[in-house]
C-alpha cells in the first residue's frame, strides 16, 4: 500500500537557500520538484507575459495533478503572501493529500546579503534580485505552523540533516 503524497511547501526570500534544500529533499525523496521561478521565467520567455500570479497558479495545477496519482511534490517559492500560502494548503487538501509548511531564513543579515550578492542564477534569462530588492520584498509574517530552518552559520548539509529531523518527528497536515 502506498502512502499517502505529501506537498512540501518551502518559503523564504531569495538567498536563505530555499532552492538548494527544496531540490535536496526532492532528490532524497524521489519528489516532484516545482520551481515558481523556473516556471514564470517560462511564462515570461514562451508567452511573453507579464507575470503576477500566473507561476502560482499554474503551479498548483501541476502539483495537484502530481499529489493525485500519488506522487509527493516539493514547492520552491518565496510564498510570501497569506494568500498562496492559503492557496498551497487548499491544493494539497483538494487532493486529499499531506502537507508541510517549511521556512527556510537567513537570520545574519550580513551572510544573507553576501550570499545575495555572489550567487549566480541556473534559469536561463531568470534575473536574481538585488540584496535592496530583497529588503524590499513584501513578506508577510507566518500565522500558520511550520519547520523553520535558519541556514545562517550552518552548511547546507547541516540544514538538510535538520530538515530531516524535523519532517521524520513532526505530524504532517
Amino acid at each position: 500500500m502506498k502512502t499517502r503524497p505529501t506537498l512540501y511547501v518551502f518559503s523564504g526570500l531569495p538567498g536563505v537557500g530555499k532552492s538548494t534544500l527544496a531540490k535536496m529533499l526532492a532528490s532524497y525523496t524521489n519528489a516532484t520538484y516545482l520551481s515558481i521561478d523556473t516556471i514564470e521565467q517560462a511564462l515570461r520567455d514562451l508567452c511573453s507575459l507579464n507575470v503576477q500570479g500566473e507561476g502560482y497558479r499554474l503551479s498548483y495545477r501541476v502539483a495537484k495533478d502530481n499529489l493525485q496519482i500519488g506522487n509527493s511534490v516539493i514547492a520552491d517559492s518565496c510564498n510570501p503572501i497569506q494568500l498562496t500560502r492559503d492557496e498551497w494548503q487548499e491544493v494539497a487538501c483538494s487532493a486529499d493529500a499531506a502537507f508541510m509548511n517549511i521556512e527556510i531564513i537567513c537570520s545574519n543579515h550580513k551572510i544573507h546579503k553576501q550570499r545575495v550578492e555572489s550567487r549566480s542564477s541556473n534559469i536561463p534569462n531568470f534575473a536574481l534580485p538585488s540584496w535592496q530588492e530583497v529588503v524590499d520584498r513584501e513578506y508577510h509574517e507566518w500565522k500558520e505552523d511550520r519547520v523553520i530552518i535558519d541556514t545562517a552559520k550552518k552548511s547546507i548539509d547541516k540544514s538538510f540533516f535538520e530538515l530531516n529531523y524535523y519532517i521524520n518527528n513532526r505530524n504532517i497536515g
